[in-house]
């Protein structure tokens, strides 16, 4: 049975300049670190995020204990509704649908909501548990990264 995890923050700046990072690998690995590491197959170093890509990864648990292949599908990379909707999983979590949404509150405030819907059979209870810590975590570095300077 599937469980529904929902996390939102108010972030310090615009929706359009969160979007621009939304965009990039690197953000991506460094919200999510260090509770989870993310290394493209292949060797990439940058993907092009948009609907409809399908994105293989090596994820590790901690940056130490590998968990194998996760999956990304994107299903919305919409602009303009500031929507992003992926179809995720792994061996271990064969279900993580996760939506993104920014809500502009004004040029240097956006409400960020991560919505994930986990589904791994009798193991889901402890995964929410763990994924309710990630998205704290993500929302936390997603403050961080936004204080840092542009690259």
């Amino acid at each position: 049975m599937s469980k529904i995890i929902c996390k939102s923050s108010v972030l310090p700046a615009g929706a359009g300049a969160i979007w621009k990072k939304l965009q990039r690998l690197d953000s991506l690995q460094y919200v999510a670190a260090p509770y989870a590491t993310f290394e493209p197959l292949g060797g990439r170093k940058t993907f092009t995020w948009k609907s409809g890509r399908f994105f293989s990864l090596k994820l590790k648990l901690f940056g130490l204990l590998p968990l194998g292949i996760h999956t990304i599908r994107i299903l919305i990379f919409d602009r303009e509704k500031l929507t992003i909707y992926s179809h995720e999983g792994n061996l271990h979590v064969p279900v993580w649908n996760h939506l993104i949404k920014l809500k502009p509150i004004d040029d240097r405030h956006t409400l960020y909501t991560d919505r994930v819907e986990i589904d791994a059979g009798r193991k889901t209870p402890l995964i929410c548990l763990w994924a309710e810590l990630f998205y704290a975590h993500r929302q936390r570095r997603w403050k961080k990264l936004l204080r840092l300077p542009a690259k």
